[in-house]
């Protein structure tokens, strides 16, 4: 690490004021401080000084996607083994579901790195942090088969009008990473739902050649339950039986980083003891999407009424959501009191689009969507009600004396 930092202290001045490369100080500056902790400190003024930055957190939080990611490579091969009727090893799914995953990475980080160096340099800004946890949700967000060419349009659009056009990093009100995926999904509906787009059936670099095997059907745990008249009977994509455990550790069809919830609740672990995100997003969301599911189970009239309140909150993008999405303090609601009732509607609007709306049987991307446009409002009023309560309590303070 010295060597580095010796070698970057050394063509510093070449990207400074007066540098040969001056143009591009703003590209230098986003990789050294990503590489280490600016020696900058602030001389006035109110301020905290901690030894965590915002490219720390956000690399913790690339960290705490590591399980979710991993699992997703090795579920990318297990279903794909799985749909062809092969039997392989461990290792060669794993190699399968990284070999495909690495493009969907490297298109991603590139698309949305690229705008942000681009405008950071138009506008003399320092690089923006968030886009390393944003170029590593859009992968994880979408199903194995999204076709790169619409991750980076998608991507690139969602940087520049749902982030650039507000200020930047800190001035979005939406989700960067599920505006991306909203692009897609009402962009490109075919490519981003169906029962062919959530398993791998074809080769990745000439490995995993075969046929499907007879009766193959990709659909997911929630599209089948979309389609179900009663209570859903959830097969996996070779027609045998799940169970809720199967659920849990996430051996089922669904978009790469979403399926398991045992990968997710490590990645929970992580957030919460590092105190990065909240705990009272978190668990409102699933109270509220639990509460809500009990209440269709008791009026239940088709298969997303009648699928159980703990299937609910383990299928889907649910538990991905209200972990990773659900939390991104930039969008979601700032005060303590607001954080309650912001996780507990994204929680009950996911549950309400998943059985009202048998057509998108997902719901918690437009959930957490149209919760960040309301989360400012939230906390207007939480705030508005506290000083309206002291006022109070102050004016019979007052009358008291």
């Amino acid at each position: 690490m010295k060597a580095l930092r010796k070698y970057i202290d050394k063509i510093k001045p070449t990207f400074s004021e007066g540098g040969k490369l001056a143009s591009l100080h703003s590209v230098f500056d986003g990789l050294e401080t990503f590489l280490f902790v600016p020696a900058k400190t602030s001389k006035r003024g109110v301020h905290i000084h901690d030894s965590t930055d915002s490219k720390r957190t956000m690399t913790v939080v690339v960290l705490a996607l590591m399980p979710a990611l991993f699992f997703g490579m090795y579920n990318i091969g297990y279903q794909h083994y799985l749909a062809i009727g092969q039997s392989v090893s461990f290792w060669t799914m794993f190699a399968f579901g990284l070999l495909t995953m690495i493009p969907k990475i490297i298109v991603s980080y590139l698309s949305v790195l690229g705008v942000e160096f681009a405008i950071a340099q138009i506008k003399k800004h320092e690089v923006a942090e968030g886009a390393l946890v944003t170029g590593m949700l859009i992968p994880l967000i979408v199903p194995v088969d999204t076709p790169l060419w619409m991750i980076a349009v998608a991507a690139v659009i969602s940087v520049i009008f749902a982030k650039e056009v507000f200020g930047g990093t800190g001035y979005n009100i939406f989700n960067v990473a599920l505006v991306t995926r909203a692009i897609l999904f009402f962009g490109y509906p075919l490519a981003m739902s169906g029962d062919e787009v959530f398993v791998r059936t074809g080769t990745t670099f000439g490995m995993g050649a075969g046929s499907v095997v007879d009766g193959f059907s990709g659909a997911t745990p929630l599209g089948q339950a979309a389609l179900a008249e009663g209570v859903p009977q959830i097969h996996n994509i070779i027609g045998q039986p799940l169970t809720t455990m199967d659920y849990f550790i996430g051996l089922i069809p669904g978009s790469i980083g979403e399926t398991s919830v045992l990968a997710i609740l490590i990645g929970a672990v992580m957030l919460l003891i590092t105190g990065i995100a909240s705990w009272k997003i978190m668990l409102s969301v699933f109270v509220g999407g639990f509460l809500t599911a009990l209440g269709f189970n008791a009026i239940g009239a088709n298969g997303p009424m009648l699928l159980s309140a703990v299937d609910h909150i383990l299928l889907g993008g649910f538990a991905f959501g209200a972990v990773f999405m659900a939390t991104d303090p930039v969008t979601a609601a700032r005060t303590e009191t607001g954080k309650y009732i912001y996780g507990f509607f994204i929680g009950v609007f996911a549950i309400l689009i998943r059985t009202l709306n048998p057509g998108y049987p997902e719901g918690m991307m437009l959930a957490i969507l149209l919760m960040n446009f309301f989360a400012p409002l939230i906390d207007f009023y939480v705030v508005d009600a506290n000083v309206r309560m002291r006022s109070k309590r102050a004016a019979k303070t007052v009358k008291s004396v």
